[in-house]
């Protein structure tokens, strides 16, 4: 399954832990991120990377109109703000059809995906 490609393209690049479910999840710049796969029909496989960007953020921080605006604006995921008991929550979410991708491109895509989630980072956290 393409589960164990992106495995094995993430290996290059960082430590990688599998989960119960079978969920990678690892770390870059600061950013959490887990990889969890499905089989759609024979022949589509989907992967869905999904990055905990920021967690915490004051409240007095518009962080909901910064993302809007294009905070960290990348081309590979779709950023959510969501209104936590502490802060404001920041999350990205990817997720692509996998099937015959070779563990290069499926480096490549990975980290054009957490690439985008530590740039969101570094912007949501940069001190005024």
């Amino acid at each position: 399954m393409s589960l164990d490609v992106a495995r094995a393209a993430l290996e290059n690049y960082h430590d990688v832990t599998v989960d119960d479910d079978g969920a990678l999840t690892f770390a870059h710049g600061g950013v959490v991120c887990a990889v969890q796969g499905l089989q759609l029909d024979e022949g589509l496989d989907v992967l869905n990377i999904t990055c905990v960007v920021a967690w915490d953020l004051p409240l007095e921080q518009d962080v909901p109109v910064r993302v809007a605006m294009g905070a960290g604006e990348g081309l590979f995921g779709t950023p959510r703000v969501i209104r936590g008991e502490q802060g404001w929550d920041v999350t990205l979410r990817y997720a692509f059809p996998a099937s015959g991708l070779e563990e290069k491109a499926m480096g490549t895509l990975l980290m054009l995906v957490v690439s985008s989630a530590a740039g969101l980072r570094a912007e949501l956290t940069a001190q005024p």
